[in-house]
């Protein structure tokens, strides 16, 4: 079995790769090629945290695996990250464990993956500006996904933590030449930006629709529990809504169940799955003044996916360690 690293996943995956690799699993899940479970949620109340266990098969693409990840919003307080994770990966023909790897990082470049998928069928063709509310780890990887699909010429970056928000412009702009100012509160994110990136554990809305402009793509990827959400049920009222999983959303976010229970919206609400507008079943976006929002619960494909593109390039490239079990 091969042990894969942060250290070695960082050498191994680039995100135009994981872009492409993570469409491609949407387009399995639409042509039912996929099998994926409703994750198993643990609430491990006494400490506020989660843990998530997300199996899943793509046929086509020969990608078995599953994931084990904790979301632990004090976490960070303490010095660990907030989402903490590991992935198996199993040969689908006999069940041999084939890989053991460091999910955090796979989890954070598959959920960028997807909000770049989103972005690409969803966000202007024109956009070239993008807000960040929340700097943690899993901003980096938005930013570069949609920077992938994107012709970004500048960024702004809020977080209640504004040293977080310094270092994040410092990192990124050198990464990718582009100007991020440092902002002082979530509306001047969204009153600048074409393209919205929304990726907190906050139990209340940061965003707020009054503040969204015409025109404008959300992906909205904070999760902390169905009775949690970083939206407010205005935003999500005014954009045509196109989810990861309309099953996982309905049981999962706040963002939409909250909304839902207030009668603001109904399910009928959900335009689209992502994978339908990856298979050109439905439209993405209709015109350049409508606003549309990508909301992700995260599904175990993407991890699946990810994990066998890292384990294929890993082993091309002579990189982990093999260990007998």
């Amino acid at each position: 079995m091969l042990l894969l690293t942060r250290e070695d996943l960082e050498k191994v995956l680039a995100m135009r790769e994981v872009i492409e690799a993570v469409e491609k699993a949407f387009l399995e899940l639409y042509h039912e090629k996929a099998k994926v479970p409703l994750r198993t949620i643990l609430e491990v109340e006494k400490h506020n945290g989660f843990l998530l266990y997300m199996p899943s098969y793509l046929e086509s693409s020969e990608a078995l695996a599953v994931k084990v990840v904790s979301l632990y919003p004090e976490n960070p307080k303490k010095g660990i990250p907030s989402v903490l994770a590991s992935i198996l990966l199993n040969d689908p023909e006999t069940g041999k464990p084939l890989a053991f790897m460091e999910g955090t990082y796979i989890t954070a470049m598959r959920t960028g993956a997807a909000s770049g998928v989103a972005t690409k069928y969803l966000a202007r063709k024109d956009a070239k500006t993008v807000g960040i509310i929340g700097a943690g780890v899993q901003a980096r990887t938005q930013l570069w996904a949609v920077y992938e699909v994107r012709n970004i010429e500048k960024a702004y970056v809020y977080d209640i933590n504004k040293e977080k928000s310094q270092n994040f412009a410092d990192e990124m702009s050198k990464k990718f030449g582009v100007e991020i100012d440092v902002v002082e509160s979530p509306k001047e994110v969204a009153e600048n930006s074409d393209i919205l990136i929304i990726a907190t554990t906050a139990r209340k809305p940061v965003l707020r629709g009054e503040w969204v402009k015409e025109g404008t793509h959300i992906n909205s990827i904070g999760w902390v529990g169905k009775d949690a959400r970083e939206l407010d049920s205005e935003t999500v009222k005014k954009s045509k809504l196109v989810v990861d999983s309309r099953e996982g959303v309905l049981n999962e976010s706040g963002d939409i169940i909250i909304p839902i229970k207030e009668g603001i919206i109904d399910e009928t609400h959900i335009y689209a799955e992502l994978s339908e507008l990856v298979a050109g079943a439905k439209k993405g976006r209709d015109n350049d003044r409508e606003i549309t929002l990508f909301k992700s619960v995260g599904l175990a494909i993407e991890d699946a996916i990810t994990a066998k593109l890292a384990y294929e390039k890993a082993l091309k490239l002579g990189i982990g360690t093999h260990v007998e079990l």
